[in-house]
């Protein structure tokens, strides 16, 4: 006697079934390329350091380029540097989302939708001859669908942005992806970004920089079609650049190289 196969218990069981073993496949792949994604994900941020300093080349690999960076930890709060964590397992992410590495933000100075800043931050230096030629720092800040991720190169006068570079976003492919744009991206080399007393100027504008006017080396074209990546552009600049960012370490720094004519921090 043949059996019917045919039967709802039998297909929802072999759907189970097959579900469960892909499953388990799936996830065995996961666990097993975990450290080669980790390390893939490494390289693309270091070479993300590496393009906002203008610092790629094209017969050097990113291991052999991010070998002249000098990675320090930051307290934000202070402004100095911190010799007592672990750099090679320091996870900014983690450290906002404890309570006890980390301040809750207000919504008057969460211009950035950060909802909480972590205490330390790890900045990247870079010497040439000796002589201190850029500093790379992280920010991050909401666009339209989520958060990005990038790092801002300055020059040693603190003043002068090398490169912008985005590493991590959720924003609209021919939108707001358009940070990723090399035209866009070169835009930023050479525009300054603060006005008297620390004002934090440098901005996305809406529309295309009038190169006459005065403010124009403040200023960024806007994205088109992507009005709200690029105020969250300019705003989550204005938030690291500012006292609860990097301020209280720039203003240090940029003392300490006038007065003592250092070339290094």
């Amino acid at each position: 006697m043949i059996k019917n196969n045919d039967t709802i218990l039998k297909t929802i069981f072999v759907a189970i079934t097959l579900c469960l073993i892909c499953s388990a496949i799936i996830s065995s792949a996961a666990v097993g390329l975990r450290d080669i994604q980790n390390a893939n994900k490494k390289l693309d941020q270091q070479s993300k350091v590496l393009a906002s300093a203008g610092l790629l080349e094209q017969n050097k690999s990113i291991e052999e380029l991010f070998s002249s960076i000098e990675e320090k930890i930051l307290d934000l709060r202070s402004g100095e540097f911190v010799d007592s964590m672990d750099l090679e397992n320091f996870d900014p992410k983690l450290l906002a989302r404890n309570i006890d590495t980390s301040i809750a933000l207000s919504s008057d100075q969460d211009i950035a939708i950060l909802k909480r800043r972590e205490n330390y931050q790890k900045i990247f230096l870079h010497y040439d001859k000796d002589q201190l030629s850029s500093i790379i720092l992280p920010v991050r800040g909401y666009g339209l669908w989520g958060t990005l991720y990038g790092y801002l190169a300055l020059k040693p006068d603190l003043q002068t942005i090398i490169g912008l570079e985005f590493y991590e976003h959720k924003e609209t492919p021919g939108l707001g992806a358009e940070v990723d744009n090399p035209r866009w991206k070169n835009i930023w080399k050479g525009k300054k970004i603060y006005g008297d007393e620390y004002k934090v100027l440098i901005s996305v504008i809406k529309g295309t920089v009038n190169k006459q006017s005065q403010n124009s080396n403040y200023q960024v074209d806007g994205l088109s079609g992507a009005t709200i990546t690029s105020k969250g552009v300019s705003n989550l600049l204005s938030f690291w650049l500012g006292d609860l960012g990097y301020l209280p370490f720039i203003k240090k720094i940029k003392k300490r190289l006038s007065s003592e004519e250092i070339t290094n921090v």
